[in-house]
């Protein structure tokens, strides 16, 4: 009877097996067509939205040729959210104008590879100015059958996002679109896969999914040249996987990806699965009926196996909650632990500087520089406790980068605050250079920008034993384009170094080498996951090359935005200052001052040595006189003083922790500039010492005699305002929300108050509300009288709904007096200008 069972379960088995295995392979051969099918809509979806950018193009260039002024016509055009900028060059000219104001020039784009759209060429892919993803197609411009000029259009990809339908194999897919040229992906549309491979380009795709096969690059390669179609099967992240490239508008663009098999074959295994039940269910009922033979004789061991079952799941509950409570325990210690060393790290600078405070009390001029360098490191600490709780945002995906005007020079000196201090407490030498920088003033993210170099630094001081070396270099490379500069950030250290193991994993989360010398230094493992997070989201990349006990390499490249602006002239001739010159220090130093200094209007003449530089005084007027201290010392101080009148200040040249200066100081209008030189870095000390000295002369103040309205809820914040500004000998009348602020200005007599202090949550009517009511007043200086937001909300989207609200300018709590001086200040200059 047992062998007639297993007989007839043979028999039914492989009858079975052989249907499944039939339409396994119907439906998967059903469910590759499915996805060919699906890979064709989106490019025809795509490239029907090109061609209607081009024949609109077209329209609009037709438009401009019929326009008595073509110009007029550009500028008047308003952007959308698929033309961000339209640009036109004249026949005969190599520049033009854009609908933005700018200069316009093709120079930065790239239509080298022959790619059209409806008869027009498009360019290669490239990130704009607001650092998105963009291509530009360009159209000729006719009037009465002759040309008159070229259109030039800039498009970005996220309008397609838009377009592309939302969702795509139950997003278990990945699809990114590739630019063909510079094999670059250029967008990855929103609910069209799993987003969590952040990936760049093709060949970074092929590293992350370890595609290694020379074949399937071959084909691959063969694909980007002939814009053929192709499919193949890959395993990604152990998961079996058909891979795609699929060319779109003849191969100018691709898109790549993968789906998962079994996404692929969903309907022929929910087929299977139906069979399955079919089967199971009969089986069932067979075994049932066989069963009932053995039911007496075996059912007091299934009781026991039961029982042995129920124990085994029970012990195995019981672990798995031990399991999830020692995980649970272990993060809350890690995230701590990460906590208190980005935290410690600016907190030792200024507990550091203050008890330096304390000692050179009686120095002013040390006094005020370590003020400054306190500052730096309270703000860069305040921008952590921003980081903690805009993590959220960064889990997400949905951090923003806050892009606005800054200098190399502030990113330098606060790095200075903070590390050198970290370094010489370990015995160690800071290096710092800067080579080939030609514009100082960039668009970026200086937090976010600062927030890497202090992630990378503050690492090697850790990973350094004492008594060695830290080498800090931004270095200028070669522009790709003229609007962008091209910078090179390496960070090097002597220290312990990592092996090769280590760095494949050294940018996961929560990853640490692990030996019996690093394991003494704490940390999370988070800090270069961040890093290299906040760098791929500039459009940067970074590398590390290292050597255990030899040391290590970080290399990070970006391409910044130069502001569109001219020189500031006015700024030296408002101090009289028409011609400078820098004495020692070598070549190198010399050329990156001249450099720096060419855009300026100054003219700036350089000396290798004392004597040559007094020889070149004898001879010529000169406003200026930088020094490099560590060069030509003091004796050289003393013979170029003795040649200039008293109203030429010299300016020492040296380095963040130059020692032994005391005895130059005292000589008449000398101060010191930190090395590397930096044009803002001149500027600032120019106005710190003009400042000095109206100070010293008028005893003035920023502040003296003002009359603020502030509208502020809690009492301990309106004391603390009452007593700053009482400092500053202003005064100060507290309204305790924003009606009371509201109605203490609208029956004020016009000029009673200087400006508004205005707190945004405050209860009855919040500041937003109170801004709005007061700019809709029926009196004149309703609209014009200042309003500041001073509020714990430091985000940019609150900065900016406080602008939206009418407010002039935001300060963010806790109040720095120096920051609301600065503010005051620039809203006078503006409304003087408005007058």
């Amino acid at each position: 009877m047992l062998l007639s069972i297993i007989v007839i379960f043979g028999i039914f088995g492989t009858i079975v097996y052989s249907v499944w295995q039939k339409t396994s392979r119907e439906m998967s051969a059903s469910a590759i067509q499915n996805l060919s099918e699906s890979l064709d809509l989106i490019q025809s979806t795509i490239e029907t939205i090109l061609r209607s950018e081009a024949e609109f193009q077209k329209l609009i260039a037709h438009e401009v040729g019929r326009a008595e002024d073509p110009e007029a016509y550009i500028l008047a055009y308003e952007k959308n959210d698929t033309m961000v900028k339209l640009s036109l060059i004249l026949s005969g000219r190599t520049e033009g104008f854009s609908n933005t104001g700018d200069v316009f020039t093709e120079e930065g784009l790239d239509f080298s590879a022959g790619g059209t759209v409806a008869g027009l060429p498009v360019s290669q892919s490239y990130v704009n100015y607001m650092g998105t993803w963009s291509y530009t197609i360009k159209c000729p411009v006719e009037r009465n059958g002759r040309s008159i000029g070229t259109l030039y259009v800039e498009y970005v990809y996220d309008f397609i996002d838009q377009s592309l339908p939302d969702g795509f194999y139950n997003k278990q897919a990945s699809l990114y679109i590739m630019d063909a040229e510079s094999q670059r992906f250029v967008l990855k549309p929103k609910g069209m896969g799993q987003r969590s491979a952040g990936h760049l380009n093709l060949t970074d795709f092929y590293r992350a999914n370890n595609i290694q096969d020379p074949e399937i690059k071959a084909e691959v390669e063969d694909s980007l040249h002939t814009g053929r179609n192709v499919l193949f099967y890959h395993d990604i992240r152990q998961v079996n996987a058909l891979n795609y490239m699929w060319a779109v508008n003849e191969g100018t663009i691709f898109l790549v990806g993968y789906v998962p098999v079994e996404a692929i074959q969903q309907e022929g295994r929910t087929v299977n699965q139906s069979i399955a039940i079919v089967v199971i269910s009969l089986l069932t009922a067979f075994s049932l009926c066989i069963g009932l033979y053995y039911l007496n004789r075996r059912q007091q061991d299934r009781l026991r196996r039961e029982q042995e079952e129920e124990r085994r799941i029970h012990s195995r509950q019981l672990a798995d909650a031990l399991k999830t409570a020692q995980i649970a325990s272990e993060s809350k210690t890690t995230f701590l632990s990460n906590m208190s060393h980005d935290i410690r790290t600016p907190m030792n600078a200024v507990l550091g500087f203050t008890t330096l405070l304390g000692r050179d009390a009686g120095n002013p001029a040390r006094v005020r520089e370590y003020a400054r360098k306190i500052t730096a490191s309270g703000q860069h600490l305040l921008s952590l406790i921003n980081d903690v709780l805009d993590v959220s945002k960064i889990e997400s995906g949905k951090v923003v980068l806050n892009l606005e005007k800054f200098a190399l020079n502030s990113v330098i000196s606060s790095l200075e605050a903070i590390i050198h201090p970290m370094a010489r407490a370990k015995g160690q030498e800071f290096h710092l250079a800067v080579t080939g920088i030609r514009h100082e003033y960039l668009l970026g993210d200086e937090t976010r920008i600062n927030q890497i170099l202090i992630n990378l630094l503050s690492n090697a001081v850790k990973y350094t034993p004492e008594g060695g070396s830290i080498w800090l270099r931004i270095i200028g490379l070669k522009q790709r384009s003229v609007q962008y500069e091209h910078i090179c950030i390496e960070v090097e250290d002597n220290g312990y170094g990592m092996t090769p193991e280590y760095l494949k994993t050294i940018f996961d989360p929560f990853s640490r080498a692990e030996n019996s010398t690093t394991n003494k230094v704490q940390g999370t493992g988070l800090g270069m996951a961040i890093t290299k997070s906040i760098i791929e989201l500039m459009g940067g990349t970074i590398e590390v090359s290292s050597e255990v006990d030899r040391g290590t390499l970080f290399r990070v490249d970006l391409e910044l935005r130069i502001p569109e602006e001219t020189a500031d002239r006015q700024f030296w001739e408002r101090h009289g200052i028409s011609r400078i010159l820098t004495v020692g220090g070598n070549a190198e130093n010399r050329n990156n001052i001249l450099t720096l200094m060419e855009n300026t209007g100054v003219r700036t003449d350089t000396a290798a040595s004392g004597q040559e530089a007094i020889e070149l005084l004898r001879g010529g007027d000169f406003q200026l006189v930088l020094l490099d201290w560590e060069d030509c010392g003091l004796p050289a101080a003393r013979a170029l003083r003795s040649e200039l009148s008293d109203d030429v200040p010299i300016l020492l040249l040296s380095k963040y922790d130059a020692t032994d200066m005391e005895e130059v100081l005292l000589l008449r209008s000398i101060a010191i500039l930190t090395k590397p030189f930096f044009v803002s870095a001149l500027r600032v000390k120019l106005d710190e010492m003009r400042i000095q000295e109206t100070q010293e002369t008028e005893g003035a103040c920023d502040l003296k005699g003002m009359r603020f309205l502030a509208a502020e809820d809690n009492d301990v914040n309106a004391e603390i305002l009452s007593e700053l500004l009482e400092l500053e000998e202003a005064s100060c009348e507290i309204a305790e929300n924003g009606l009371k602020a509201l109605e203490r200005f609208r029956d004020s007599v016009p000029g009673e108050f200087d400006a508004i202090l205005m707190d945004v949550q405050m209860p009855v009517m919040n500041g937003h509300e109170a801004t709005r009511a007061i700019r809709v007043l029926d009196r004149e200086d309703a609209k014009r009288i200042p309003i500041i937001a001073m509020t714990a909300n430091a985000f940019t989207e609150d900065e900016k709904a406080a602008l939206d609200a009418g407010m002039d300018a935001h300060v963010s709590k806790p109040l720095n007096i120096e920051l609301l001086k600065k503010v005051i200040r620039q809203l006078s200059n503006e409304r003087k200008e408005m007058k």
